[in-house]
């Protein structure tokens, strides 16, 4: 079916936004019909036969979480499963919509959109359903599509990831990115920009948690010459070499409430003053983010300013640590392999069953960069086409934090899961040895390694 064929309704407790869809809309569909109250859904349905539901995710009537708008989808896939059904969200309930996948919408727009991206996300809903099928995550979104290919995945945790960055690449919204280090996210950031519709403009990287109190200014701002003793020239900070374009500002947690203050002036007015000179220069770029600190602790004023990370934080998106991606540990370890059989002119080597167990029960507190690393390792000192447990050594740099880590968890399951992990790598994968030591039987033992995806 063509989007031109299809009746659509639109139910949204906002008159402005019904208003806007109807005009839009109107040359473009069969018919097209409005509903403010939510409540009014199950007569519309049986009265008239709809292809396409446009819905909100929150109704001002109720308590503003979402959870009505994906009452409201459960309820229209109960009395006519065969309607798309979108829904129409705000950037902070992204997490909401994409369980509204889950549950059966086709797909979901974030306000504002641009009207060409709204008629195009309808279409594809209607095309869909005239073949019969339905949109997941899994098809709207592959490993494959994304920039940097390192960032692979096939969990549900990654997918989440791809359709977050699917959805809010085309926009401007600022997004902070949070991860343990090594978890990817200067790749996911990338990704934001490469499929932004600044991509032919600069994308520019500052490790600000790296910057002195002197430099900050300097390196982010600019200098004029003469500013200071080693400003022997005129030079633009990083934020004017991003104009037009994306920075990407990693390690923001780290910086002090005076840098923070500094940035925040920059962000409210949109400009920035060279060092030396009283005059502002307007800059237009899309800020990314990124911390390891966890936003528990960002939210904590006497560490980082709350107006800061309400500014930096219209959208944000949540890395797993390796540990929880269950089989993506394969993917990567075989992608890596690949690359660094290429690499240094040897045969891609096979991993051995002992080896994928191995590999499968450690705990990476380096995330992807230390499987990255030991893959690497492994690859230039393995003797054989095959690489074995043995040829498998993890960095002992990174075994003090992680003992510390496993000592600050407080969920116990995943406390079980990181004991059964250590013993398991400790053993080199030996399920006998390993199920001794904690006390329980091999099949014990086995049913906690399906129960974590181990």
């Amino acid at each position: 079916m063509q989007l031109k064929k299809a009746s659509v309704l639109v139910v949204d407790d906002d008159t402005d936004v019904l208003t806007a869809v109807r005009l839009l809309l109107r040359p473009h569909v069969r018919d097209i019909a409005v509903e403010k109250n939510p409540d009014a859904l199950p007569a519309l349905l049986r009265q008239q036969g709809f292809d396409l539901v446009l819905l909100d995710m929150n109704f001002k009537s109720a308590l503003n979480t979402g959870n009505e708008g994906l009452y409201w989808l459960r309820k229209i896939k109960e009395l006519k499963p065969e309607v798309a059904v979108i829904m129409i969200t705000a950037y902070g309930d992204i997490d909401l919509a994409i369980r509204s996948l889950k549950e059966g919408a086709a797909d979901f727009v974030v306000k504002p959109w641009h009207n060409d991206k709204l008629l195009t996300v309808l279409a594809d809903a209607v095309g869909k359903k005239s073949k019969g099928g339905t949109a997941s995550v899994a098809d709207t979104t592959t490993a494959d599509d994304f920039f940097g290919a390192e960032l692979l995945g096939t969990s549900e945790a990654m997918q989440d990831i791809f359709l977050k960055i699917r959805k809010v690449a085309p926009t401007d919204a600022n997004i902070l990115i949070l991860g343990e280090n090594g978890t990817g996210k200067e790749l996911v950031a990338k990704a934001i920009h490469h499929y932004s519709l600044r991509a032919s403009k600069p994308f520019v990287k500052v490790d600000v948690g790296a910057l002195t109190e002197s430099l900050f200014e300097s390196e982010l701002f600019g200098h004029k010459k003469g500013a200071f003793t080693d400003a022997r020239e005129d030079r633009a900070g990083r934020f004017e070499a991003a104009n037009g374009g994306t920075i990407f500002l990693d390690e923001i947690g780290n910086i002090s409430l005076h840098q923070q203050a500094k940035l925040l002036s920059v962000l409210q007015n949109r400009q920035v003053i060279r060092l030396g000179t009283n005059e502002p220069v307007n800059i237009d770029v899309r800020l990314l983010c990124a911390t390891n600190v966890p936003l528990a602790e960002l939210a904590n004023e006497s560490r980082f300013r709350k107006d800061l990370i309400y500014r930096i934080n219209t959208v944000e998106i949540t890395i797993p640590p390796l540990r929880k991606r269950g089989n993506d540990i394969i993917l990567l370890a075989r992608h890596f392999a690949t690359v660094y059989a290429d690499k240094y002119m040897k045969p891609v080597p096979e991993l051995s069953k002992p080896a994928l167990e191995k590999l499968m029960t450690y705990h990476y507190p380096g995330n992807v960069r230390e499987l990255q690393y030991a893959i690497e390792r492994a690859v230039i000192m393995a003797d054989s086409s095959v690489l074995q447990a043995d040829d498998i050594l993890f960095s002992p740099i990174e075994a003090a934090p992680a003992e510390e880590k496993l000592a600050e968890e407080s969920n116990l399951e995943e406390l079980e899961r990181t004991t059964i992990n250590r013993v398991l790598q400790k053993h080199g994968g030996n399920l006998t040895r390993a199920s001794k030591e904690l006390g329980i039987t091999r099949t014990a033992l086995y049913r906690r390694l399906s129960k974590y995806g181990l």
